[in-house]
């Protein structure tokens, strides 16, 4: 009974979470046609590479204190006076790391040759101040807060993109300009809804309470750049070996994987917090299998769906010329993404036991291996050696720390459903590169069957529970 009222938290607060994330994330991704038939393969892989890196600079400027600040509200929620503390010392450690940042960036600026460069610095700062007051809503236990800054984020995301691109005709610099402006709007909402000018003052401000922050954090800052090599290296390698162009179809290509991401991230906003909360009870191991097989069903199923529907639907949303080789790209990079979920379900016990090197360790050995494989295989694959590349490294990874994390929560995965799920998804991968739409009909009528089947309990709770919130 314990375990169920545990899961039935957990799925109330990911309902919360996704009313504010699933509508514009979904949006976004149906504009892809949009940005495809407008935007070059050249304009499109520029604004792809310049975001990506953003969420580079961000973790070594700021030193992850923004995951800092959420674990260690979590465990003073009940204690005002030092949420103050916490508050006041990260986000005047944030507007000095920003300073220094512009500064730095402004010096060294006249040696960079780039016309979207100025974005970049304005996005940095722009992105994290936003990062920042969304982890303190979620730190906090504000999730409805949370959910709307995203939702606001998101919209007007969209919003901007579609004025500036369509109307205004401003391409890479509309898309890029879209992105600041939503994350500045998200940053005002947060701020003025919680009153976090009142939990600013300099008084608050404490050194030591930033040094156990930056304890927890600085193992994260490796952790993020691993994550970035595992994500935009791939990137890098191939507009250095293969050109730009490539890079912009290995973007569209990616599109298809980020709906899963996304789906699974607005989820794991609540998992990592549920986890850290109920991280020492006493029936936690159970918990936490219950959670990691129900969750691994799931965005299994999800992904498998994505690549059975895929040779139906490609071409209307990939429409512009020059993109045609993603296709063959997207069944690798979903097969990658369930690996990488499996990989963040796992770390968020590590988060939650505040084992930040032990994240920090697996996530270098598998940039390693995701820029070794990349860099052999490019010559002979192309586009090929980033997609396997990137699912060798997240395999190589989710078996590691699954078989470490056992030394502090077993966990038990359903062997029957992974048996299961890879035989249904050879069958997938013969009928979808064969492309023949007589099997294709049949391998996706299967794949509805098979997902409904092992996740019919799943979906029925998530459902009720987003239905009361809508009607509240």
């Amino acid at each position: 009974m314990k375990n169920n009222s545990k899961g039935k938290e957990l799925i109330k607060n990911t309902a919360i979470v996704a009313i504010g994330k699933i509508s514009t994330q979904f949006i976004s991704f149906f504009l892809l046609p949009l940005y495809t038939a407008i935007l070059s393969t050249k304009e499109y892989g520029v604004v792809d590479l310049l975001n990506t890196y953003v969420f580079l600079i961000i973790p070594i400027v700021f030193l992850q204190i923004d995951q800092a600040i959420f674990r260690f509200l979590i465990d003073v929620r009940k204690n005002e006076d030092y949420q103050k503390k916490l508050i006041s010392t990260t986000i005047f450690t944030v507007i000095i790391q920003s300073l220094l940042f512009i500064i730095l960036f402004l010096l060294g600026a006249i040696f960079i040759k780039n016309e979207y460069k100025y974005f970049l610095i304005i996005n940095v700062v722009a992105t994290m101040f936003s990062n920042i007051l969304l982890q303190i809503s979620r730190g906090i236990g504000d999730n409805k807060t949370y959910s709307i800054g995203s939702l606001i984020s998101g919209s007007f995301a969209v919003v901007f993109n579609v004025l500036f691109i369509v109307f205004l005709h401003l391409g890479a610099y509309g898309m890029l300009l879209a992105t600041f402006l939503a994350n500045i709007l998200c940053s005002c909402y947060i701020f003025f809804k919680k009153e976090i000018y009142k939990f600013i003052k300099i008084k608050y401000f404490n050194y030591k309470d930033l040094k156990e922050m930056w304890k927890y954090s600085l193992p994260l800052v490796p952790n993020q750049l691993s994550w970035w090599v595992i994500n935009a290296s791939d990137r890098t390698i191939i507009t250095t070996f293969l050109g730009i162009t490539f890079n912009g179809v290995y973007s569209a290509a990616n599109k298809f994987s980020s709906v899963c991401i996304t789906l699974f991230n607005i989820f794991n906003i609540t998992w990592s917090e549920s986890a850290s909360v109920h991280i020492k009870d006493e029936d936690s191991s159970q918990f936490f299998s219950n959670i990691f097989n129900i969750s691994i069903k799931l965005f299994t199923c999800l992904c498998l769906g994505i690549i059975a529907i895929m040779p139906f639907v490609f071409n209307f949303l990939i429409t512009g010329k020059g993109y045609e080789e993603a296709y063959f790209q997207i069944p690798l990079l979903m097969i990658a993404t369930i690996f990488n979920i499996s990989v963040s379900l796992i770390g968020a016990i590590y988060v939650a036991l505040k084992k930040s090197n032990e994240i920090a360790k697996t996530s270098i050995y598998s940039a390693i291996i995701n820029i070794f494989i990349n860099l052999i295989l490019v010559k002979y694959l192309g586009l090929y050696a980033a997609s396997l590349s990137t699912l060798l490294a997240y395999f190589l990874m989710s078996v590691y720390r699954y078989l470490d994390v056992q030394k502090y929560i077993k966990i038990k995965i359903d062997k029957l459903f992974v048996s299961e799920a890879v035989l249904l998804l050879i069958i997938i991968l013969i009928s979808y590169y064969l492309k023949n739409n007589f099997i294709c009909v049949i391998i996706l009528i299967s794949t509805i069957i098979f997902s409904i089947k092992s996740n019919f309990k799943t979906i029925y709770q998530f459902l009720t529970i987003l239905r009361k919130k809508i009607c509240k």
